[in-house]
């Protein structure tokens, strides 16, 4: 017997290959965030808010990119608004039911908050009972904008354009609210549902079957499958020879004919005469007092 070689790996390795895969590594199909960056509405010149977020629902509002101090520039949305802590809602419309969905983000405690305060905590929720609550925490508060850059959640889609919210749970001086933005989605598809529509391409299917037509068809059907194969007299028989097919052929091929060999006027003032024979039948009643240019003087004729 052979001697068995036995592979020797370091449990570092080992635990790697044993690893499962972070939820939602598959999921490489973009998906479409609403105002992502909160670039709407466009905070105006000289102030660091306005209200409203365009693409999203919830008591909130935008803060301006220099109030934010986004690493690329972008304009931020707020979880606290008015004193008050807030959620902030949002749809992935290109999302269907059973699809797995990764969503990226930034978040920051705003400048707002002083250095020592409270940690800044929300959550992200999407339903679906596979869908755990998402607990998240900013960086701690520095009385400055410090942006974590690639916040991740996962989470199987439980209805078509599933509605993400994030919400405020601070409980420390909660009008501050974290700020978020920079957001992007990618999903894994559920698998294709089979047409919904099967059989209906069957005319003779269902009800039908009885019908008049149907019942012809089947009943040629079965003499056709009596016929030998090499019988062409047989299949003529039931099928017949194809000769209201040939005939309207026929008619189509000789109207085309005839059509092209009508002849056509290639002299210009020889086919102008045969317009002015009709022209002419409509003014040669008129007298001279009936119009206030002449006939002769409309067009050609």
């Amino acid at each position: 017997m052979p001697p068995i070689r036995l592979l020797a790996l370091p449990i570092g390795a080992a635990l790697a290959l044993a690893a499962p895969l972070p939820a939602g590594a598959a999921d490489t199909d973009p998906v479409v965030v609403p105002n992502a960056t909160f670039s709407s509405p466009t905070v105006p010149d000289g102030q660091s808010w306005v209200s409203g977020v365009d693409g999203w629902t919830g008591p909130s509002g935008v803060g301006s990119s220099s109030r934010a101090a986004h690493p690329k520039g972008f304009q931020a949305a707020t979880l606290g608004w008015n004193g008050k802590a807030v959620a902030l809602s949002t749809r992935l419309r290109g999302v269907r039911a059973g699809a797995t969905v990764t969503l990226t983000w930034d978040d920051n405690p705003d400048s707002c908050v002083t250095s020592g305060a409270a940690p800044r905590t929300y959550t992200v929720t999407v339903a679906g009972p596979a869908n755990p609550v998402g607990n998240f925490t900013t960086k701690p508060p520095a009385g400055k904008a410090d942006w974590f850059i690639g916040r991740t959640y996962s989470f199987t889609a439980a209805e078509d354009a599933p509605e993400v919210t994030f919400t405020n749970t601070a409980t420390s001086n909660p009008g501050c609210g974290e700020m978020i933005t920079n957001l992007t989605a990618t999903q894994t598809p559920p698998p294709a549902e089979p047409p919904t529509n099967a059989g209906k391409s069957d005319p003779c299917a269902g009800d039908q079957a009885n019908s008049p037509a149907c019942t012809t068809n089947a009943g040629n059907k079965e003499k056709m499958d009596k016929c030998p194969a090499t019988s062409r007299d047989c299949l003529d028989s039931v099928a017949g020879k194809g000769e209201k097919e040939n005939a309207g052929i026929d008619q189509q091929t000789q109207a085309l004919a005839d059509f092209t060999s009508t002849p056509r006027e290639q002299d210009p003032n020889a086919a102008l005469g045969g317009l002015c024979q009709v022209a002419n039948l409509h003014t040669e009643n008129l007298e001279p007092g009936d119009t206030v240019l002449a006939p002769g003087t409309w067009w050609y004729c």
